[in-house]
């Protein structure tokens, strides 16, 4: 069995919280889904600060006129957790360290990380943080990003449906094989999609042309899909799904009526800076639901 499968298997899975609502609704999140896998649920607080200076835990620490300290932020977390699932194994931390730091560094030895999704604005819910941003694009272990219009909860199903993005690397199998997992967790169907598009210059005025040239790109597209798709689990069902226009646009159209969305992100060693790609970019800005980024390495010529 192969690393990033051992990970998948057995790692514990990890949840950022910095004290804010939207890190506390990743807690129920991560809950859910580290009990649906059957591993531990470790709570990362990561600050530079020993206060944290925000009222959203006021209700949980049942203080609400104290500045809650780090062990408050991150026990009230890691105790909502318990609550949620009592016989969930939690593990919770301080580290005080830049958190992107931190939590590309906890991702190394766990199946998946959780983090959600932080504003610097009036309209926070719409935007993605940075460090949410920066995890996503960094770490060793699929990143599961809690979009702002989730409902709280990885289980039970409310669209019944994961959706996976299938990008021009079809012969890398870690995208399908973790949103595979993911959807027989969940025991809902697989939507695997390919958007396809048909360059301007290949179009044809002749009535005998008509239309050919973009029915030669969503054959190729459906044969790319059914090559990605050859290693699924047969216990799984796979919805197949070709779409013209552009990847961005397709898939986040698609998030609007899935439990999950997961894109891939190429890793190439010695890159420095965001490694995530358009699609991955945009599904983390613009998804309605959740959405797994989940990294591979490409490895140039």
């Amino acid at each position: 069995m192969n690393a990033p499968a051992e990970r998948a298997l057995f790692g514990h899975l990890v949840v950022g919280v910095d004290g804010s609502e939207p890190s506390l609704r990743a807690v129920d999140w991560a809950a859910d889904e580290a009990a649906l896998r059957g591993v531990p649920l470790r709570v990362v607080y990561a600050c530079l600060w020993e206060r944290y200076e925000g009222a959203a835990l006021a209700h949980d620490i049942g203080r609400p006129s104290a500045v809650p300290l780090a062990q408050d932020v991150v026990g009230a977390a890691a105790q909502r957790a318990r609550s949620r699932h009592p016989d969930l194994r939690v593990t919770s931390d301080v580290v005080f360290e830049e958190p992107e730091y931190a939590l590309v560094r906890e991702g190394r030895n766990a199946s998946a990380l959780v983090v959600g999704t932080r504003g610097r604005s009036g309209i926070a819910e719409m935007l993605l943080g940075s460090v949410s941003l920066a995890v996503a694009a960094h770490a060793d272990c699929p990143v599961i990003v809690l979009r702002g219009s989730h409902d709280n909860r990885a289980t039970p199903p409310v669209h019944g449906r994961v959706v996976v993005g299938i990008g021009d690397e079809v012969k890398e199998p870690a995208v399908v094989r973790f949103a595979a997992e993911e959807a027989r967790r969940r025991g809902v169907p697989l939507e695997a999609v390919r958007a396809w598009r048909c360059p301007a210059h290949e179009t044809t005025d002749h009535p005998l042309m008509a239309g050919e040239p973009a029915r030669l790109h969503q054959r190729r597209a459906a044969e790319e899909l059914e090559a990605a798709l050859q290693d699924v689990p047969a216990n799984v069902i796979v919805r197949r799904r070709t779409a013209e226009g552009h990847a961005r646009r397709v898939l986040v159209d698609a998030s609007h009526e899935a439990d999950l969305l997961v894109v891939g992100a190429r890793r190439r060693e010695g890159l420095v800076g965001l490694q995530l790609g358009r699609v991955a970019h945009a599904a983390l800005h613009h998804s309605a639901c959740p959405v797994a980024v989940v990294p591979h390495q490409v490895h140039d010529a």
